[in-house]
């Protein structure tokens, strides 16, 4: 009697489940994925009560056709890869096959498809066992549904976290789509609530959709290549840092992944900086040749093997390092745009003030309020000073001033001369003493009667060089 047996496809769909369909942000993952390679540059993301009830994407790619529907379903079926050389280079995020078959055999799913000048057709999974394929209608692309994940699975969702807890889960996930994949439009929803979007705009914009502008702000924009190792992204400054590693995303060749050589040569750079339990920020992304790594390690994907972890540790420490230590060649590494330092800095002052103002009061009616005056135009405020001022006018014109019209004091100023001065008499006695001598500018009228205040001669304009040296007056 054979002890050797040949498991049908319902039951090793449901082990290879078990590595594949973690979690339900693992489901997301690998339906996001499929999205990405089939050249969507729109995606959307549903999920209810943390993905454990519904699953939805919907894309704007190439779209499956009605003869690839049900091979869609099978294990180890996918248009990714053909012969194993191609596993050498492999170009797209996904290629083993695995996931949709695996995700079938665990929840209700089905697949609603469009290809291009095509008809759209819809095809429906229980628990591994398909359905007929359906003519529909929908819009060019592909829409995956998955319900009920888990359900002839108690044990697996017995373990998953609370609703909430699997949500998080599936943010941060699509958090690292957005800034995986900049260049392509997100919009995640959570129980009918928007939780994600970007629109596609590039790297900068996708990170402040996912962590706002004041983290842009805090970041060093670098682009540096060192022996064949390329590294572009965004990474904080030497003050900035967290309690905790959330802030921090790694995507080799177009994909995130964990892995520890990177890491620390990212840590190491900032230990200097850094103390304890403080973690830096950063979100780059590396490219190296595809021949130098192994992405079919596990099938998550998130870990890979260099062939010679060193190199790959050294250009990045050094890079790092170059840029926080403040060495001249961090120049060529970090994109210096003015927009980046001061547009953002002068947007956030004005936007700080809008909203200290009050709507219906503009920011001119609150400083005639506060110091008691209106505001003028140029014009206006030349045409006041003259009016109050005269003297400003002749000496405009370049004009002699009186004596009078300079000794004249505005009202409501004190000058040296306002200080009474009493000056002892020869004879002891506060009785024996008289009244203040004339001082200042009254000392100077009674002694030279025809006084007049003349411009600085440095001030003197070409055209008054000839004036009467008679009248140059050396008290001015």
């Amino acid at each position: 009697m054979a002890k050797i047996n040949i498991l049908p496809a319902k039951v090793y769909n449901r082990i290879a489940a078990g590595e594949v369909v973690e979690r339900p942000f693992s489901v997301v993952k690998e339906l996001v994925e499929n999205s990405i390679d089939a050249g969507a540059t729109e995606i959307e993301i549903y999920v209810e009560k943390g993905g454990k009830e519904l699953i939805r994407v919907v894309d704007n790619g190439c779209g499956i056709a009605r003869d690839d529907l049900q091979s869609a379903f099978l294990p180890h079926a996918t248009s990714k890869i053909a012969t194993a050389e191609d596993l050498d280079s492999v170009l797209t995020l996904g290629f083993r096959g695995e996931a949709i078959a695996s995700i079938a055999s665990v929840s209700h799913m089905s697949i609603t498809s469009k290809v291009k000048d095509g008809k759209c057709y819809q095809l429906v999974c229980e628990e591994g066992n398909l359905g007929q394929i359906e003519e529909v209608s929908g819009p060019y692309g592909t829409e995956v549904c998955v319900e009920s994940l888990f359900f002839n699975a108690p044990v697996r969702l017995k373990f998953l976290k609370s609703d909430k807890g699997e949500e998080t889960e599936i943010t941060n996930l699509v958090s690292r789509f957005i800034l995986n994949k900049s260049e392509i439009a997100f919009t995640y929803y959570a129980d009918g609530k928007k939780i994600l979007q970007s629109f596609g705009g590039g790297l900068e914009e996708a990170l402040v959709s996912v962590y706002g502008a004041a983290t842009l702000r805090e970041c060093f924009h670098i682009d540096a290549e060192r022996h064949g190792v390329r590294v572009y992204g965004y990474i904080g400054n030497q003050n900035y840092y967290k309690s905790n590693k959330s802030y921090q995303s790694i995507f080799l060749n177009g994909r995130y992944i964990v892995n520890a050589t990177i890491s620390s040569a990212i840590s190491n750079a900032y230990a200097n900086y850094l103390m304890k339990r403080q973690y830096p920020v950063y979100f780059l992304h590396v490219e190296v040749p595809r021949e130098i790594v192994d992405v079919n390690v596990h099938p998550n994907k998130t870990d890979v093997r260099f062939a010679d972890n060193q190199i790959i540790y050294g250009c990045i420490n050094r890079i790092i390092s170059t840029i926080l230590d403040g060495h001249t060649q961090a120049l060529e590494y970090v994109i210096q745009d003015e927009k980046d330092f001061v547009q953002p800095a002068a947007e956030e002052i004005k936007k700080q003030e809008e909203i200290a103002l009050p709507k219906e009061e503009k920011r001119e009616e609150k400083l005639e309020k506060s110091f008691g005056f209106a505001t003028f135009t140029y014009e206006e405020a030349q045409r006041e000073i003259e009016k109050c001022a005269p003297t400003f006018k002749i000496s405009k014109n370049g004009e002699d001033l009186p004596f009078g019209e300079v000794a004249q004091k505005p009202k409501g100023f004190i000058s040296y001369d306002d200080v009474p001065r009493y000056i002892p008499d020869d004879g002891p006695g506060p009785s024996k003493r008289k009244t203040p001598h004339p001082y200042g500018a009254e000392k100077l009228q009674k002694q030279f009667p025809d006084l007049y205040f003349k411009r600085n001669y440095l001030e003197v304009d070409d055209s008054n060089a000839n004036a009467d040296s008679s009248k140059v007056d050396y008290f001015a």
